[in-house]
């Protein structure tokens, strides 16, 4: 099986020394915060308005078209909030902060008032009611979309008066406010949709600070600036065009001669190769992570056998995986993604202390006869392959057989998610990590994520550490379930959380600047794109 290397100028397989390397140009180095949670923040003194092109690397791909509460998709999810504002918005250490609302309450664990900015007006004139909100989060409560699931409990929703709408969960859920603010949870104009005035699905109306004047999938979008919007005056940037470019190396180009102002990559050799280039480059943390999914399920398949699954978890080294595989510019991780406020520590995980030699005993004690193992990968993603590469190398150390498949999405997607059980050994892939500690750790009971029924059993006590880590609200408390949460799913290895996706950002300084957080939750690189500034070059 052949697999796209990890360096640029590789031509042979991996080296077993698992050592990291770079296509040319500077070594990435550990970068510096500017200030307390941001890499890079806007040049206040730059005060010149005009257009801007950004390059990103895949449009939004949705069944529900470009209707917000369907999205699923980290690139979506930034594409969508550049329209539509949520209540809350995070901050750069993930606290709350306002959105549409001004304020908010909680009387009790079940109950949340939001004071609604109705100085807010979508794009269309219509000013911003109370109504918009309420019908909003009912759609979003009654829908269909993954969203639905994490915005929780949601009861009932009742306006009380011109300005203040009240949620009411059915039991106490700490990540409802982490769930509101993300683009899928942003407020929809319920008049025009309820009245057909507006199809949601092909069209775009929001209060935020862009319109969306023009799309082609797969080609670009074009944004305006929303003169209604209530902060119009700190919106510098008079069109936004977002151009889709596939090809990390034809961003890569774009950058260096000036043709985009900004443009995301998901291969950090493009930290090294873009080094000296005028350019410069982030690596932003983000809650994003890889994981491995090692099936149980399928009858006659020696990973029924849970002490093998453990050992098969326990003998892959994290930190080599990203030295190698990362360029060092990732970290291990537990189930709740380490770079978020009380998340557990992937070092005290239980197959975190086993180490290589003690993996490779567990292998032996557990029986395995040897029989080789399949490792399914999807092709869209490279460092995938990378990845795999460097799993086999570990497993077969501890005397494990692995054989890499890599597959087209589709394809991987049939062997993995279509069937019950799923029809593969093992599978690289990721998730999204969002906002909350809490909120991923959903996706490990198959009876909400369903999709994860096909490779991982429903597990009474994980289950109930993972309701009991959505109701808990007090720090130490939640720190504690998540510690034993992330304990369980790791001895039961079934879908073993392995080190966090980094988001590798380039900025052109001649041309654009702007804030960008260390750490991102949401995988929205664009998120601080409304109060970016251009800058004329020369």
């Amino acid at each position: 099986m052949n697999v796209r290397q990890s360096c640029t100028a590789a031509a042979g397989i991996l080296a077993l020394t698992l050592t990291g390397c770079g296509g040319g140009g500077a070594e990435p180095a550990a970068q510096a915060e500017v200030e307390p949670g941001y890499l890079a923040v806007a040049d206040d003194t730059a005060t010149a308005e005009g257009p801007v092109t950004v390059q990103v690397d895949y449009d939004s791909q949705e069944d529900g078209g470009l209707d917000p509460q369907l999205a699923t998709t980290a690139r979506s999810w930034s594409l969508f909030g550049l329209v539509y504002e949520t209540l809350v918005t995070v901050d750069a250490e993930f606290g709350f902060q306002p959105g549409l609302a001004t304020s908010w309450e909680q009387p009790d664990e079940t109950t949340y008032i939001f004071t609604i900015d109705t100085s807010a007006q979508f794009s269309n004139g219509r000013a911003l009611t109370v109504d918009d909100v309420a019908g909003t989060l009912e759609r979003l409560k009654d829908g269909v979309g993954v969203w639905a699931g994490q915005i929780g409990p949601v009861d009932s929703v009742e306006t009380l008066d011109d300005t203040r709408v009240q949620v009411n969960l059915s039991e106490p859920y700490t990540p409802f406010l982490a769930a509101l603010a993300n683009s899928p949870a942003g407020i929809l104009p319920m008049e025009e949709i309820e009245s057909g005035q507006v199809d949601i699905a092909t069209e775009m109306l929001g209060t935020g600070p862009f319109v969306m004047e023009s799309h082609r999938q797969d080609q670009n979008w074009v944004f305006s600036r929303h003169d209604g919007y209530r902060h119009a005056g700190d919106v510098l940037i008079t069109e936004l065009r977002v151009d889709i470019v596939g090809e990390d190396a034809t961003r890569q180009a774009a950058l260096r001669e000036g043709s985009t102002a900004l443009a995301n990559f998901s291969n950090v050799d493009a930290l090294s190769l873009l080094a000296n280039s005028g350019a410069t480059m982030y690596s932003q943390q983000q809650s994003d992570f890889y994981y491995i999914l090692i099936n149980g399920l399928r009858e006659d398949s020696p990973l029924n056998d849970q002490d093998l699954r453990f050992a098969l978890n326990a003998a892959i080294d994290r930190q080599a995986l990203s030295n190698s595989a990362l360029a060092g510019e990732s970290a291990p991780t537990g189930v709740t993604p380490s770079n978020l406020p009380g998340a557990c520590d992937p070092a005290d995980l239980p197959s975190a202390g086993v180490g290589a030699e003690g993996a490779a005993g567990l292998i032996e004690a557990s029986g395995y006869d040897g029989e080789p193992l399949d490792l399914l990968v999807y092709n869209s993603e490279p460092v995938l392959g990378q990845m795999a590469q460097v799993i086999q190398q570990q497993l077969e150390a501890a005397g494990v057989t692995v054989n890499i498949e890599q597959l087209d999405t589709a394809a991987y997607y049939e062997r993995t998610h279509s069937t019950v059980p799923g029809n593969f050994d093992m599978a690289l892939g990721w998730y999204a990590g969002y906002g909350d500690p809490a909120m991923v750790t959903r996706w490990w009971n198959p009876d909400i994520a369903g999709f994860s029924a096909a490779f991982a059993g429903s597990h009474e006590d994980l289950n109930g550490l993972i309701d009991q880590a959505a109701a808990e609200s007090e720090p130490a408390a939640r720190e504690q379930v998540f510690t034993e949460l992330c304990h369980t799913v790791d001895e039961y290895s079934e879908m073993v959380p392995l080190v966090h996706r980094p988001g590798i950002v380039g900025l052109n300084p001649d041309l654009l600047t702007m804030d960008l957080a260390a750490n991102e939750g949401y995988g929205d690189f664009l998120r601080y794109l409304p109060t970016a500034r251009p800058v004329s070059a020369g």
